[in-house]
């Protein structure tokens, strides 16, 4: 039953991101990024629990899919639902201060939604030392490890083995921990 309601988490993703692509110049698939979150939390971060990985595969359907809370909890019960609220920024704020608040509220968590938010955090920095987004400066770039490093400060202690890897990626690009 856990894998068939993993499974129906990643094809209602990839319905939802179906026509979104990433903003490297490959214009990678939407959906890769989602199903790499789940991935880093269950290769790297020996996560099983399978409300943990559905959250991490619908974690930006909200945010950026026409998806409402209320079907993610129709569909994948309060467990996810609640994981996946915590983890969608309010698209109806400016996006700085969507961005502040993720710094001033990751402390305030709870486990499974910081697991879910150092995978995103991980994949994406790795995701940006690859190649830059079209139209990212190199000085955005490291204004973004700056401001991921500071939402990772209010995550620790959740995932050793997630934060070492993100810390290799900070320390590689000069961010002081």
């Amino acid at each position: 039953m856990d894998v068939l309601e993993l499974v129906k988490s990643f094809d209602f993703a990839a319905k939802k991101h179906r026509d979104q692509r990433r903003k490297d110049p490959e214009r990678t698939p939407y959906i890769n990024h989602p199903i790499g979150v789940a991935n880093i939390l269950c290769q790297e971060g020996g996560i099983t629990d399978v409300e943990v990985l559905q959250a991490a595969a619908l974690h930006d359907t909200v945010e950026d899919t026409d998806t409402t809370i209320e079907e993610i909890e129709k569909y994948f019960g309060k467990s996810v639902r609640s994981i996946v609220a915590e983890v969608t920024d309010d698209k109806s704020l400016p996006w700085q201060e969507a961005k502040r608040l993720q710094v001033v509220n990751a402390p305030h968590k709870s486990k499974q939604a910081k697991l879910v938010k150092l995978a995103d955090k991980l994949y994406n920095l790795r995701d940006l030392n690859r190649v830059t987004p079209e139209g990212w400066t190199e000085e955005r770039v490291h204004e973004y490890f700056k401001w991921a490093s500071q939402v990772v400060a209010g995550l620790r202690g959740t995932n050793q083995a997630l934060e070492d890897e993100i810390d290799v990626l900070f320390k590689n690009r000069g961010i002081n921990l």
